[in-house]
C-alpha cells in the first residue's frame, strides 16, 4: 500500500508539472551570486542555465521514476524543508526498505563544489545524480533503464525536446537537467548574510558565538560557504558496524583514511542528524564531541592536531546562537525549489 501511494503521488506530481511547464519560455536566466561569495567553480559555458532545463530537472528531482521500483525520488532523501537532506533517520533509506551506509548531505551552493559526496566519489555536478541512481541501497537503477522509462512517456519526450531540441532522451541530458535544478539551490540570505551586508546586527550572544566560531571552527568551515571544500579527519571514532574509511575508499591512499568532506554549516539548524553517519542528534552533542571526544590518529587533521578545543556551557549556547544565524528560511520555503502549485 505504501509503495502504491508513492507511485500515485509521483503521477500526481507529473500532472501538476504538465500544467506549469508550458508557461516557461526557453531562455537563459542569470546566475546571481550574493556579494562576498567567491567565483563559482562550475563551468556554466558547458551546460548553460535554461528555464526549461531547470524545470525539467526539478520534475526529475521529485519523480520516483528514477528508482528501480518507482518508489524513491531524489526528494526522498533531500527534502527542501530540512535543507535538502533527511532528518528522520541517521542513514539514507532506499527502495524496499534498504538502508544505506551514510547520512545524506545537504544540497545547496553546489556551483562552488569541486567534488561531491562525503568521500568525493563524484567530481562533477553533471554526474552527481548517477551515484544514487545506481547505488544498490538507494535507487538501484541504471541510467539506461531510466532513459527507457522516460522515453515511453509522452510528457517527457515533449519536454526533453523543448529543453534540449531533441525528442530522443539521453542519459547525458537527464543528468544535465538534474544538475541545472541543483545549481539553482543557492542559500545566501540568512541573518548572517544580512549582517554582512549591513542590513542587520548580531545580538550580543550571536556576536560572542561568532568570535568563538572564528577562533575554533573557521579553518574548516570557511566563510562565506562555511566549508573549505576539503576532506578532513575530524577525530570521529570509527563506527564498528559501518567501518567506513571515508575518502580512502576512493583514492586507495592510506593517508586519506577516515577523511570525509567538510559539510557546510549553512542551515545547520535544520539538517540534523550530523556527521557522515548521522551519529549526533543535535548540535550540543557535536560541540561536546569536539570538547572531549576527539580520537587522535595518524590522519587527524593538522588543524585539530595541536589545538585544544573546549566549550563551557555559556560558550556552547553562544556558539549555537551564532550557528542559528546561518538559517535561510527563504531558501527552505522558496517555491522555485518545491513542488509547484496549480
Amino acid at each position: 500500500m505504501k509503495n502504491l501511494q508513492k507511485i500515485i503521488f509521483g503521477v500526481f506530481v507529473m500532472l501538476i508539472f504538465c500544467v506549469t511547464f508550458s508557461s516557461f519560455e526557453k531562455k537563459k536566466p542569470d546566475f546571481f551570486v550574493t556579494k562576498g561569495f567567491p567565483k563559482p567553480v562550475y563551468d556554466f559555458k558547458k551546460n548553460p542555465l535554461d528555464e526549461r532545463k531547470i524545470l525539467l530537472g526539478r520534475v526529475l528531482f521529485y519523480d520516483p521514476i528514477l528508482s528501480h521500483d518507482s518508489t524513491i525520488s531524489c526528494n526522498s532523501c533531500h527534502s527542501q524543508y530540512t535543507a535538502f537532506t533527511h532528518v528522520d533517520h541517521a542513514l539514507s533509506h532506499g527502495i524496499a526498505g534498504k538502508v544505506g551506509n551514510r547520512n545524506s548531505p545537504s544540497l545547496m551552493n553546489l556551483a562552488w563544489a569541486k567534488s561531491l559526496m562525503w568521500d568525493g566519489a563524484i567530481n562533477h555536478l553533471d554526474m552527481q545524480a548517477l551515484a544514487p541512481i545506481s547505488n544498490k541501497l538507494e535507487m538501484d537503477e541504471t541510467i539506461e533503464n531510466v532513459v527507457k522509462k522516460l522515453q515511453h512517456q509522452k510528457f517527457y519526450r515533449e519536454n526533453f525536446y523543448a529543453a534540449f531540441n531533441d525528442s530522443t532522451i539521453t542519459g547525458q541530458h537527464v543528468l544535465q537537467a538534474i544538475a541545472q535544478f541543483m545549481l539553482t539551490l543557492v542559500s545566501a540570505n540568512s541573518k548572517y548574510d544580512k549582517v554582512k551586508r549591513g542590513e542587520e546586527k548580531f545580538s550580543d550572544n550571536e556576536l560572542s558565538g561568532y568570535k568563538l566560531f572564528k577562533k575554533n571552527c573557521e579553518a574548516c568551515h570557511t566563510e562565506p560557504l562555511f566549508t573549505n571544500g576539503m576532506f578532513e579527519n575530524n577525530g570521529l571514532p570509527v563506527d564498528a558496524e559501518l567501518n567506513d574509511m571515508g575518502r580512502m575508499k576512493i583514492t586507495k591512499d592510506k593517508n586519506d583514511s577516515l577523511k570525509f568532506k567538510v559539510p557546510t554549516l549553512r542551515n545547520v539548524q535544520y539538517s540534523a542528524p550530523y556527521m557522515h553517519d548521522g551519529r549526533f542528534k543535535n548540535l550540543n552533542q557535536v560541540l561536546n564531541f569536539y570538547s572531549m571526544g576527539l580520537e587522535h590518529n595518524k590522519t587527524l587533521s593538522p588543524i585539530l592536531l595541536n589545538r585544544k578545543i573546549y566549550f563551557n556551557t555559556d560558550e556552547k549556547e553562544n556558539l549555537i546562537s551564532f550557528l542559528m544565524t546561518l538559517s535561510d528560511k527563504e531558501f527552505l520555503y522558496d517555491t522555485r525549489f518545491s513542488y509547484p502549485k496549480r
